[in-house]
């Protein structure tokens, strides 16, 4: 009986995922196997892969607490199959935990709320890979061969395989499935008019272009970003941050902490002399808050009141514009003024159930019913966002600011709380719930003690400070969208001065804002409950063009700019580390926003200019910092371009209704991920994980998450039915236990 031959290239997290589910259902097959399989990534790395390579630099976080990634399928995921033992599937913390009790390094002496280094996520990759991999090769009938190779095409045989060709056009075998786990790569510049621009640049000035930052530890050349020189950074998102970092504390520099908490930072003498940062908005993503839900995220996760599924489908009924997209119609919406105000309202709603009280929110929920349901029903009668928004927040307002009244008369001792009572509402437990959140649990108790007393009240409060910079009263902490992704007033700086001052101030309220958490903290509580919680309902309004192809756009290129920098940010301690480098001078973001880009051919040097502050910083090494989106035509690498001119696959495409088509680059994939070839037809031979589905579907990374029931758990789950399926050596018992849950 002949092998079936199954090519897996790209060695990332998802293959350490996918070597779990493998490992578990071999183990648990009844009837013979006879399964080859072949694991190939470019740079070795195999379990890590390169972004998350255990060689990376130690000054780069992971962007999720220690408490928050697993290796592999547990008792939530619906569907799993046999489960391997506890004790071979351990978490990352329990990996941390299991290494520092053998080591005693602190870097492994985490709790769950804690922030890993991104190479300690990659250790336990490659430590959980290897161990799936011994398993797998204690299977009768199951071989596992590791190539260090990079795959450059695939090519159709006769027999209906796929040639796998490597990197020197060497034909290493003909596989059955090809899994495709490549992970991020980086785009060609010369395909990009503004980066090929800056790239030619470079070949005739004394300035130097870097087109991507990762592998950050390869980013710069030796003698690059040194001493006496000036890096301009394009992007002040995650990638950004790993390049300030890298370049100060990875330089030998050192942070120190103040009698007040706050970190200061002691140069090497190796960083360059200036980090510009600059953006379109000008602002770096917000910090993470402190994760309170972790401690029973079942229970505390927020749950769509009207941000849910069935609003999307709703909408889709009343206001969608009817389209054919491979074949089947598709009732498309427009984001920003159909889905958009729902979500300004979901997020109003649950910033004032934190602010006031699960019992305000109630209310707010009550009184928002009657005019959202007609907004589903008449689809928003064809209004500009903007209208629609006001349309949907004014019964919540009429609400709040009926409360504010109250309950600040009340706060500053002209009414007894006995009088504010006769409401509909809990005026009592509305107050004490202000004061926790603005004073916090301790002060609060001490004001409440008070609280009989109108006039000793009011003193109290006069005399307390909140230590999270929340105003002292209801009306003062009216919820603004604009405010929300606008934290630093367009009318508040002028010069670069300026800018720099306010940029500090928002830094420091953000940090306690975050550091106050997700529960507690009405902002943050609003950004991480819509924006991360109820990511699948964005996702049911995104994928598979449920937005018509201008609206597609507009969202890639506006709302999830607002996703990440609400949602996707850096960890708390990272971002003290920015601020402390602003403070001493050696990260520059007076550009401020609206900055851009020119060319000195005078200086040989790249200037930025700010649009609003009217900054002019020249700048030596320009470094692209930003994840580069997925793009199968322009990939840095073979591959995909290779697929697409071989006719394996294509560019999906959202059509244009009156407007023209929008390609994000990602391809055309069917829901279980198999490409739609450039002929139309569908082939289930190859499967494509990850960034390739970028456009077609929302938001496909991430690392897998314990106790979630994940979504990347599943959509490999989807491969897995239909490979041991097709895998006539055991689709009567591998493939029913998936399928059965058994």
């Amino acid at each position: 009986m002949r092998s079936n031959r199954l090519a897996i290239v790209g060695a990332g997290p998802s293959c350490t995922y996918v070597l779990d589910r493998l490992a578990a259902t071999a183990q648990a097959a009844t009837t013979p196997l006879s399964l080859d399989i072949h694991i190939f990534d470019r740079a070795g790395q195999f379990g890590a892969g390169q972004v998350h390579s255990s060689e990376q630099p130690v000054t780069s976080f992971l962007n999720r607490i220690v408490g928050q990634v697993a290796f592999a399928a547990d008792e939530s995921v619906v569907g799993a199959g046999p489960l391997l033992p506890k004790e071979d599937r351990p978490t990352l913390l329990d990996w941390c935990r299991a290494r520092f009790e053998e080591t005693g390094d602190p870097v492994f002496d985490l709790a769950a709320e804690d922030w890993p280094k991104r190479y300690v996520h990659g250790l336990a990759l490659a430590d959980q890979f290897r161990r799936y991999v011994r398993m797998l090769r204690q299977v009768p009938g199951v071989e596992v061969h590791l190539h260090h190779r990079e795959v450059t095409d695939l090519q159709e045989r006769s027999d209906g395989s796929l040639a796998v060709i490597a990197g020197d056009g060497e034909h290493v075998l003909d596989a059955d499935h090809v899994l495709m786990l490549t992970g991020h790569s980086s785009n060609d510049p010369a395909r990009y008019p503004r980066q090929a621009a800056w790239a030619r640049f470079t070949e005739r000035h004394q300035a130097a272009f870097v087109p991507s930052a990762y592998p950050l530890e390869d980013a710069f050349e030796p003698g690059q970003a040194s001493p006496g020189s000036t890096v301009g950074c394009v992007g002040m998102g995650l990638t950004g941050i790993d390049v300030i970092l890298h370049l100060t504390e990875g330089r030998g520099g050192v942070f120190e902490e103040r009698p007040d908490g706050t970190l200061s930072y002691r140069a090497s003498g190796q960083e360059p002399d200036s980090i510009v940062m600059f953006s379109r908005a000008g602002l770096f993503t917000f910090a993470r808050p402190y994760n309170a839900k972790e401690r029973d995220p079942e229970r505390l996760e927020h749950r769509g009141v009207f941000l849910v599924e069935d609003a999307v489908h709703r909408l889709r009924r009343s206001a969608g514009r009817p389209v054919t997209i491979g074949g089947a119609e598709q009732r498309q919406l427009d984001f920003r003024d159909h889905v958009f105000p729902v979500i300004v309202l979901e997020m109003a709603c649950l910033y004032y159930s934190t602010l006031l009280g699960a019992d305000f929110g109630r209310c707010l929920e009550a009184a928002a019913r009657p005019e959202y349901e007609a907004f589903l029903a008449d689809g928003g009668r064809g209004a500009p966002s903007d209208d629609s928004v006001r349309r949907l927040l004014a019964p919540v307002e009429a609400c709040v600011d009926e409360a504010a009244q109250t309950l600040d008369a009340v706060l500053a001792g002209t009414l007894a709380l006995a009088a504010a009572k006769e409401r509909e509402w809990d005026a009592e437990a509305a107050l004490r719930r202000f004061l926790d959140v603005v004073f916090g649990p301790e002060q609060a108790a001490g004001l409440v003690a008070r609280i009989d007393d109108p006039a000793l009240f009011a003193a109290g409060i006069a005399a307390a400070e909140s230590p999270w910079r929340h105003p002292k009263s209801v009306g003062a902490q009216w919820f603004s969208w604009e405010r929300s992704v606008r934290p630093i007033d367009r009318g508040s700086f002028s010069t670069p001065g300026e800018y720099r001052a306010a940029m500090l101030d928002f830094l420091d309220l953000d940090h306690r804002w975050a550091a106050q958490d997700n529960l507690s903290n009405p902002a943050k509580a609003a950004a991480d409950g819509v924006w991360r919680d109820l990511r699948g309902v964005l996702a049911a309004a995104v994928d598979f063009g449920g937005l018509h192809a201008a609206s597609h756009r507009d969202f890639l290129d506006v709302f999830m700019r607002h996703h990440n920098r609400l949602c996707n940010g850096a960890a708390l301690e990272v971002m003290e580390k920015i601020r402390a480098l602003i403070q001493h001078g050696l990260v520059d973001v007076s550009a401020g926003p609206e900055a851009e880009v020119e060319l000195d051919a005078s200086s040989g040097r790249f200037v930025v200019r700010g649009g609003v502050t009217g900054a002019e910083l020249p700048v030596d090494i320009l470094v692209d910092s930003r994840v580069h989106p997925f793009d199968a035509e322009n990939d840095v690498l073979p591959i995909y371009p290779n697929l697409l001119r071989r006719g394996l696959v294509r560019k999906w495409r959202n059509p244009g209704v009156g407007e023209p088509d929008f390609a994000p680059g990602g391809l055309d994939l069917t829901e279980d991920f198999h490409p739609v070839r450039a002929d139309g037809e569908v082939d289930r031979r190859l499967t494509l994980l990850g960034p390739p589905s970028e456009g077609v579907m929302f938001f496909q990374l991430g690392a897998l998450r314990p106790n979630q029931n994940h979504h990347v758990m599943q959509d490999i789950l989807c491969w897995m039915r239909e490979f041991w399926g097709q895998d006539g050596t055991a689709a009567d018992t591998v493939g029913e236990r998936i399928t059965t849950g058994v």
